[in-house]
């Protein structure tokens, strides 16, 4: 007996187990697909969609055609294969003709019930109208009828029950019919055959015995075939379709998944790019309001540094505006009349701490490798990400905290097997009031780091100021 998961912890168990659980799945999966493989159980779930009114009206118009080109068979037949005393009532022999057509036109919406009935009336007509029981139309009308019970039934279980009923009762009905005909001298006079010394492999009334249960069985069989045939053609374009339309709605979400992704990675790259601008001018603003009387070649260098800042701001949100604006997906920049430099990594970090040192921020950088060369392998987009957390974080700094300093620290390491990078900006200061952010900065740096699976720790520190620390898994 296998235990519940609820049960108990999976420690409690006997060691063997699993490996019986897995094996009883096995088996039960092998049973269910041996299971699957079999005629009556192959994909019964399934159900062919009926037909509709104008496949009525179709099948309609075929069966009216058939009936009339098997009607001028039978008269065309009547003037040469029929004997002196085989003629028949021809008005009798073209109503069982009808009878065994007519119900053909709903052979796709009731499916079994026209095999049934079509069996029954091949029965019938058989014992009472022999002349045309083996008439090519007659036969072609009742082999469309299991063709059609085999392709378009909903129900497999009853239809493979009543073609088991209906083939049974077929081959009877020739066993029987052989067994109860007359003697056998009449039999084999029944065939043409005066000789009972016959020259074929066998004796004349077993060989044609085996020939019409082969002739039946190919009959029968080739029905039932072709049927499945077709209810496996018509099952897997549905599939297809299903999938066709799975895919077409998977690459349409796809699609909007990357819209909103490029978006939010737009809107980060904005943010971080104005943030920092606005910081630098902000400074310089403040610097050169207070030197302006007293030194105004300084606070005319701040003004210059000012108009290189929103310079730089400027150009840099056109280029990615004109990425959102332009219709060539191959190369938008190019159509949009821009040209983007190279993306800033980790070896711009540097000249980005010497621009908020210059002014005014005393940042110390520290690079620390647990292996030579460990930053020199990170894609750009990894290293982008470091460099816009550490510009995001500097940007803060100056515009949230009373600090006058901070430490930027980048480092590599390696934890349970997995490497990583790392960087981390620390200051001592304190919140600098009325100047509470939208939050939207610190968003991106958290997902920057979920981009590259990697992890953050953001907010106060124990002794004081501010900690933004993210750690990039490496892959």
């Amino acid at each position: 007996m296998i235990d519940s998961p609820v049960a108990g912890p999976v420690a409690e168990r006997p060691a063997g187990d699993d490996a019986a659980v897995r094996e009883h799945r096995n088996l039960a999966a092998r049973v269910r697909s041996m299971r699957l493989n079999l005629p009556w159980h192959a994909e019964s779930d399934w159900e062919r969609p009926g037909p509709g009114p104008e496949a009525l009206r179709r099948d309609a118009s075929g069966v009216a055609v058939a009936l009339v080109l098997s009607a001028l068979m039978l008269e065309l037949m009547r003037g040469w294969a029929f004997g002196a005393g085989d003629g028949g009532n021809p008005w009798l022999q073209h109503l069982a003709q009808a009878v065994m057509f007519l119900p053909l036109i709903l052979r796709r919406r009731y499916p079994v019930a026209v095999m049934i009935l079509s069996s029954v009336t091949f029965l019938v007509v058989g014992l009472t109208v022999t002349s045309i029981s083996g008439q090519i139309g007659f036969q072609a009308a009742y082999f469309a009828s299991l063709f059609s019970a085999v392709a378009w039934a909903r129900n497999r279980r009853v239809l493979w029950l009543g073609v088991t009923v209906v083939v049974a009762a077929m081959f009877l009905w020739i066993v029987l019919g052989m067994a109860l005909s007359s003697s056998y001298d009449e039999m084999i006079a029944a065939l043409g055959v005066e000789d009972v010394d016959a020259r074929g492999l066998l004796p004349p009334l077993t060989s044609f015995a085996l020939y019409t249960f082969m002739v039946n069985a190919a009959y029968f069989g080739g029905a039932i075939m072709f049927g499945m045939n077709s209810w496996r053609s018509a099952h897997q374009r549905e599939q297809l379709a299903e999938q066709a339309a799975l895919l077409e709605a998977q690459g349409a979400d796809l699609a909007r998944k990357a819209v909103v992704e490029e978006r939010l990675r737009i809107a980060r790259e904005l943010h971080d790019v104005v943030a920092h601008h606005i910081a630098v001018i902000g400074v310089q603003a403040g610097a050169a309001r207070r030197v302006m009387e007293k030194k105004p070649a300084a606070a005319a260098e701040a003004l210059q540094t000012i108009e290189s800042s929103s310079r730089d701001a400027v150009a840099e949100m056109r280029s990615l505006l004109g990425v959102l604006r332009s219709t060539d997906t191959e190369n938008p920049e190019t159509e949009a009349g821009i040209q983007r430099g190279p993306e800033p990594g980790i070896e711009d970090l540097p000249a980005l701490v010497e621009e908020y040192r210059a002014n005014g921020l005393a940042v110390t950088f520290n690079q620390v490798e647990d292996r030579p060369g460990a930053l020199t392998g990170l894609s750009a987009p990894l290293s982008l990400s470091v460099y816009r957390t550490v510009q995001e974080s500097l940007a803060n700094v100056r515009r949230h905290s009373t600090a006058g300093s901070a430490v930027v620290a980048l480092r590599t390491g390696e934890t349970s097997g997995q490497r990583w990078v790392e960087v981390e900006t620390v200051d001592g200061g304190r919140p600098r009031p009325g100047t509470a952010g939208s939050g939207y900065g610190l968003r991106g740096v958290r997902e920057r780091a979920a981009l590259h699976g990697g992890s953050t720790e953001i907010g106060p520190r124990d002794g004081g100021g501010w900690r933004v620390r993210v750690r990039f898994t490496l892959r």
